[in-house]
């Protein structure tokens, strides 16, 4: 899980080294009965039925479940054998969606990133002035004396009458960008989506639309409330072992450096061009802007990449439709965590991850256990996707929408589930991304008749919405669903209900002793689950088409589709 937000709260996250070389095989006859479980579960959703699969992919016997390892290959054996035993169909010849992946890791010692000044040559001091990195699949990359120009936020938004390369070519050149977007800058509901990021917003947007500028490197400058968080996270997770798809073309068609400047070298490197950044920050906040040349600046950089290549699996498996079976809902959870650390103190080194996110595996196969035994089947065929390498970044989600199982625009609308804090009932259900798609209509109306109100996350300036797997099918335009418990507990009320995400959070998250226990209440998670499956009922019992609402960032993409 990227981030953990419902209360509120942040967390610092971090991912471990855990990739090794393989390919992915169908798991072997004893990897599958050593993952089965005790006993059969029931057809409907019970607390039972729940804790039997995050008591068993959350044991100590599947190492943490990190990608490329047995433990790893354990927990997709385990959901493919929970598939087989369902009665649910591949699509094609297997289960396993095979997700090939690339691990790079940049010398600092033998890169540079370098800027001529008209005071003279600037070395960027590595993780203090500058993290940077490549996407392309090259273990030498270098690019000299390239001019550099300020593109405001880098947005190129038709909805919002927004093109911050309007007029100017940036095709091997070095662009500087502002992070978040003009909406959280003026704080103006009406500009953007306001307080609220949107994808524009994503430091990953603008690498993306950067490379389809041209630009030979793309860097963000790092300023700590529109981006949600210190320098220190971007020095800590963005230098290392960086895990990645591995793209058809190798990342061609990226530039050939990404990266982030400090706060602090962004404002010497303005000045030495004679230009203040604030008041072009300011400037940037208006769809007038016009990108800025920054004179007498030009870039040099040199990137040696140690590359290894490795290969993990989605999980995934389909119920057929009775009469639209080309058709489909969506429903997502990663099964990865974040494996065994040797290196951390104490006996207990496996890193269990039994909420983030044996919960939402375990939500998903009673999903899908519901479904399959409905005396009546759906109209529409429902999809159970298990997700491989979300803690190194969406990677299993993020291949599973570039090569989709199915025609993305047949996908009626999909439904997220990542780290089911275990809660007694609560009052309420929290939407990441609150006011973004019709589906929230349908979960409103389901959450009605389990007398349970809708609320929006805590703080969407922060972008979670962006953070986790669904975002891999939005940004495609399938309307996707992220919602989770409240913290208004029936009996206690708010105040009672953020004791626990707290405790949670200071505790438990991404460490050792995320593991299950005996004494959870699991009467929360088991009402959400079935609020999340009438949810998707209510779209495979019908042959309505939900969308994002007007003026959603994803709306034109699902148009298009639609049109189709």
């Amino acid at each position: 899980m990227m981030r953990f937000n419902r209360l509120g709260i942040l967390a610092p996250c971090f991912a471990l080294a855990v990739a090794c070389s393989a390919e992915v095989e169908a798991p072997d006859a004893e990897a599958v009965a050593d993952a089965a479980p005790a006993s059969k579960t029931s057809p409907s959703i019970t607390g039972d039925d729940l804790t039997l699969h995050i008591k068993t992919l959350a044991s100590d016997e599947f190492e943490g479940r990190a990608p490329t390892t047995p433990g790893g290959e354990k927990a997709r054996a385990y959901i493919a054998d929970q598939y087989t035993r369902l009665g649910m169909k591949p699509i094609g010849d297997s289960f396993f969606q095979r997700v090939p992946m690339v691990e790079a890791t940049l010398d600092p010692d033998t890169s540079y990133f370098r800027i001529n000044t008209p005071a003279g040559v600037r070395d960027l001091e590595y993780k203090k002035d500058v993290v940077y990195w490549t996407k392309r699949v090259e273990e030498h990359l270098a690019f000299e004396n390239t001019e550099m120009v300020f593109v405001g936020y880098g947005v190129v938004a038709p909805e919002y009458g927004w093109n911050d390369y309007d007029g100017v070519d940036v095709t091997g050149k070095t662009v500087v960008i502002l992070v978040n977007d003009p909406g959280f800058a003026t704080q103006d509901p009406d500009l953007f989506n306001g307080n609220a990021m949107t994808y524009y917003g994503r430091w990953t947007y603008k690498y993306e639309e950067a490379a389809r500028q041209g630009a030979a490197a793309a860097i963000v400058i790092h300023d700590t409330a529109p981006a949600a968080y210190g320098w220190s996270v971007v020095e800590g997770s963005w230098s290392g072992a960086q895990l990645d798809l591995e793209s058809p073309d190798g990342g061609a068609g990226r530039a050939i450096a990404e990266g982030w400047f400090s706060n602090a070298a962004a404002h010497e490197l303005f000045d030495a061009a004679g230009l203040d950044l604030d008041a072009l920050g300011a400037s940037a906040i208006s769809a007038d802007f016009h990108a800025v040349a920054m004179p007498g600046l030009t870039a040099s950089a040199a990137l040696n990449t140690a590359i290894r290549r490795s290969e993990d699996a989605n999980v995934i498996g389909v119920i057929e439709g009775s009469q639209y079976p080309d058709d489909y809902v969506l429903y997502m959870g990663h099964w990865d965590h974040l494996g065994i650390n040797q290196t951390t103190e104490g006996d207990d080194k496996i890193y269990n991850g039994a909420v983030d996110n044996a919960t939402g595996v375990a939500a998903l196969l009673e999903i899908a256990e519901k479904f399959a035994n409905a005396d009546e089947p759906p109209l529409r065929s429902v999809i159970i996707a298990a997700v491989t390498a979300e803690e190194s970044g969406l990677l299993g989600s993020a291949y599973m929408a570039e090569d989709p199982p199915v025609p993305l625009k047949n996908i009626v609308g999909g439904v997220n589930i990542d780290a089911i804090l275990p809660l007694p009932p609560t009052k309420d259900i929290i939407v990441v991304g609150y006011g973004a798609s019709e589906l929230e209509d349908i979960l409103s109306a389901v959450a009605e008749n389990h007398d349970r109100y809708l609320r929006p996350d805590a703080e969407p300036e922060k972008g979670y919405f962006y953070r986790s797997d669904h975002i891999s099918l939005a940004k495609k335009g399938v309307p996707m669903l992220y919602a989770d418990n409240g913290f208004d507990l029936r009996e206690g009320g708010e105040e009672a209900g953020k004791k626990y995400g707290e405790h949670y959070v200071q505790n438990n998250y991404h460490a050792p002793s995320d593991e299950f226990d005996p004494s959870w209440n699991m009467e929360g998670m088991t009402e959400l689950v079935e609020i999340l499956h009438e949810t998707g009922a209510a779209m495979a019992y019908s042959d309505d088409w939900p969308n994002w609402y007007e003026g959603n960032e994803f709306r034109a993409l699902r148009d298009a589709q639609r049109a189709e």
